[in-house]
Parts: C-alpha cells; sequence; structure tokens
C-alpha cells in the first residue's frame, strides 16, 4: 500500500499557515519548497540558527503526504478555510510506493575517504582499507557524518596535530566523530561536550561502537580542565559568543582548530580570537574555513 503526494503553488505569506493547516486537517506531512528551484530564478536561503530569513520563498510549493484513501479536495478544502482562503488551488498528485525505506535510506551512504589512512564507514558496510584508520558511523539526528566540507576540514587537521597521548576537547562535538577520530589517531585523555542531549547519546553510542574511551557531556555542565588540542566545528555565531570558553580550555602551547566558519566570515573570527591568541586560515574546501592557532 502507497500514499499520495499532493502538490501545488502559494505564495511565502501564506506557505507555513497552510502546511500547518494541512497537518491539523490530517496530512501525514508538509513541507515548503522553492518553487523555482532549479531555474535562473532559484532563490537560495541562506543562514544560521535564530538568523534564518524569515520571508521564504517568493513562489513556494507547497508537498504534502496523504492517506491513500484521503479524500484530497475535502482536506484540502478544510486546510485552505483554516486560513481565511476560499478557494482551493489547483494541484497535482503523484502516488508514493511503498519501499524498503532503511535499505533505500543506507544506499545513499558509502564509505567516505577522509585521507590516505582515515576512512569513514556506515556500519552496514565491509571496510575497503581493513589496514586504516576505519571510524564506524551511521547517518543520525546528530551532525557529523563526515560529508559535509567542515567536518573533512577538521578530520584532516587533527590527522596532523594530534600527538600520541595528548589531550583533545570536541567543543560542540554532535556525532563525536572528531572525538572519536582523535582517539583513534592516538590521543589520551578525549573528551567532547554539546548543547544537544540526544547528540550526546549519539556520541556515547558512536564511541562505544569504535571501542574508544571518551567522555561526553552536556555543555549545560561545567567543563573542566585544560587540553593540548581542543577542536570546535559549530558555526560563527556560537563561536563569537563561545570564544572566552572555548580558549580557556586550552592549555599554554596547546593548538585550537576552528570551523563551521564561511570564507567571509574568517576575519571577524580571527580578530575575536586575538584577544586569546593568534589564529590564521588552515584550509578551505568549498566556501567553508578552518581556522588554526597556538595558545602562547
Amino acid at each position: 500500500m502507497g500514499w499520495q503526494s499532493v502538490s501545488f503553488l502559494t505564495d511565502a505569506a501564506h506557505a507555513e499557515p497552510i502546511c500547518d493547516a494541512l497537518l491539523e486537517a490530517g496530512a501525514l506531512s508538509a513541507s515548503i519548497e522553492d518553487a523555482d528551484a532549479g531555474t535562473p530564478d532559484e532563490q537560495p536561503l541562506f543562514g544560521e540558527p535564530g538568523s534564518l530569513p524569515s520571508s521564504g520563498w517568493t513562489h513556494s510549493r507547497i508537498v504534502a503526504l496523504l492517506e491513500p484513501d484521503a479524500d484530497i479536495d475535502a482536506l484540502l478544502g478544510e486546510a485552505i478555510a483554516a486560513i481565511g482562503l476560499s478557494e482551493v488551488p489547483a494541484y497535482t498528485v503523484e502516488a508514493v510506493e511503498e519501499q524498503n525505506w532503511v535499505q533505500l535510506t543506507q544506499s545513499q551512504f558509502d564509505p567516505i575517504r577522509v585521507s590516505q589512512r582515515l576512512w569513514i564507514v556506515p556500519s552496514w558496510h565491509e571496510t575497503p582499507d581493513p589496514a586504516a584508520v576505519n571510524l564506524i558511523l551511521d547517518p543520525g539526528m546528530a551532525f557529523g557524518t563526515g560529508s559535509h566540507p567542515t567536518t573533512r576540514l577538521c578530520l584532516e587537521w587533527l590527522e596532523s596535530n594530534v600527538s600520541e597521548g595528548c589531550t583533545v576537547l570536541d567543543y560542540g562535538c554532535g556525532s563525536g566523530i572528531l572525538a572519536i577520530a582523535a582517539a583513534r589517531l592516538g590521543a589520551g585523555r578525549v573528551a567532547g561536550v554539546d548543547i544537544d542531549p540526544l547528540a550526546v547519546d549519539a556520541a556515547r553510542s558512536n564511541a562505544e561502537r569504535n571501542g574508544v574511551v571518551a567522555l561526553f557531556a552536556d555543555s549545560a555542565l561545567p567543563v573542566a580542565g585544560e587540553y593540548d588540542v581542543v577542536v570546535a566545528n559549530i558555526l560563527s555565531n556560537p563561536l563569537r559568543v563561545l570564544a572566552p570558553a572555548i580558549c580557556a580550555h586550552v592549555r599554554s602551547g596547546g593548538r585550537l582548530a576552528l570551523s563551521g566558519i564561511l570564507r567571509e566570515q574568517a576575519e571577524e573570527i580571527i580578530a575575536i580570537y586575538a584577544q586569546w591568541m593568534p589564529m590564521k586560515v588552515a584550509d578551505t574546501r568549498e566556501d567553508w574555513v578552518c581556522l588554526e592557532g597556538r595558545k602562547p
């Protein structure tokens, strides 16, 4: 048994209210897309949490998933009326066949080669190079599967800067991939913190799966101690706010790496962190930058 996928056009002002009304009326899901995507009129929307554009797409497409026996006209009519409109928009319907969604999702993720000796391997794959440092990591709710340029930048930086027995703090650990990589690369005491409890749980689970010992904690709790290496792959806004806290955990002579920074944000972040240590661009990939510094 499959489902019905219904799509229609609206404007930015009505897109979110319509989605909410569709869900209230019984839709299984409702999403908003740029109706001009893939054309010269495509409207990219960029931003960080807390600073995302509120206007939405000028030409929006609503896509709703309905039960196979749902009365489309009645459901749309109820949703449209709920937000004060009178006319049901013209819509198209596509059948969505039932599939093995787990298998389909898994097929989209292959092992990622980070470097000559470092791989990220989903648990359902054979390791391409058993002699390499293989990080076993499945896509999940916590950020950090290795596919994003900032994660790759930080992994490459850690490979060059983690020495045998050094201490490492992953500030904003997400899935724990950077802390786990540091431990597998020879670090001694390894810790990670994150504001998201789900990320902390995911990081602990991933550490256990990879056979490494790492302490992961909610960043609402005090983070103690100084470290030889601190890495923070988050976003520019929290990097600005957390600069004093992050730098306080770098020991004298220790190293710091920051990512989640766009090229045009790099100079500002370097200037902020100059209060505690000099920073410079270590590497770039696509539009993203990794900064590094050594604490005096």
